[in-house]
């Protein structure tokens, strides 16, 4: 475990590594005996020096809830970060490359509550009930940290690599689609490059929600009314180069784009 004061000069740093677009070294690397909590004690201090400067919070992602992405990155549990308000963009928007690190692609849906969600005995029942409605998202992968070798503390502690997302689409209530059969084409310019369906994210993608609920009664937080919460990936992560259009299609659910510049 490490101390407070080493805990608020690793998120220092991550907050100059945003500012300065740099990529440092892993973590564990450096404080091989870092565990999970000092991982999310790190990002709490990182999100709060955020807000300080004028960020509000607005929802929480989930990550590595797919079978695809604890694959892709060779990390076996879901984790968490926090989106800010200056992370979410609309569909069509045009996104500075340079703002970002390793940046990478990941296709989602996102649920946006109506009613709080405390833990720690939540149940898919409850998420479905206090969710106004879901609505597709891109989420931006924004790594502040080395990915060679990374572990879960490194991830959690880098924001979950929490960089922006993209909502668009239609949003729609619970009951108007089996959300577990939701699926995207994700194209980069005119290449479709990867696809998926919501199921895989845990077998429904609320589940996520449930995950993510129970995990933050852990640490004494709680989700709030109109929070919006990206679930988790159904696609394994994409990489993006300055110049590339982005666009999901969700079929019924309509499409989100954006394009790197």
């Amino acid at each position: 475990m490490l101390d407070q004061t080493t805990i608020e000069s690793i998120a220092d740093e991550l907050v100059q590594a945003d500012l300065d677009r740099a990529v440092l070294p892993k973590l564990t690397s450096r404080y091989p005996g870092m565990v999970i909590e000092d991982s999310y004690a790190i990002q709490k201090v990182w999100s709060d020096r955020r807000i300080a400067a004028g960020a509000r919070l607005v929802g929480h992602k989930i990550g590595l809830t797919s079978k695809v992405m604890q694959l892709a990155t060779g990390i076996s549990e879901p984790d968490y970060g926090v989106i800010h308000d200056d992370m979410v963009y609309e569909s069509g928007s045009v996104l500075e490359f340079d703002r970002y690190s390793n940046v990478r692609i990941e296709v989602e849906l996102a649920f946006v509550l109506a009613k709080p969600l405390t833990g720690p005995n939540v149940t898919i029942f409850d998420v479905l009930d206090a969710t106004a409605y879901v609505v597709p998202a891109l989420e931006v992968l924004n790594s502040h940290l080395e990915l060679e070798g990374r572990t879960i503390v490194d991830t959690i502690s880098d924001n979950a690599a929490m960089g922006a997302m993209v909502v668009g689409g239609r949003p729609v209530k619970i009951d108007q689609t089996d959300l577990t059969w939701a699926s995207a084409l994700l194209y980069r310019n005119e290449t479709i490059e990867d696809s998926g369906v919501a199921g895989a994210i845990l077998g429904h993608p609320a589940l996520g929600v449930v995950w993510l609920a129970n995990k933050l009664a852990q640490h004494g937080q709680t989700l709030e009314a109109g929070e919006i919460i990206l679930a988790g990936s159904f696609t394994k992560p994409m990489w993006v180069q300055r110049g590339d259009t982005v666009h999901a299609d969700y079929n019924g659910l309509g499409s989100v784009t954006c394009r790197f510049v």
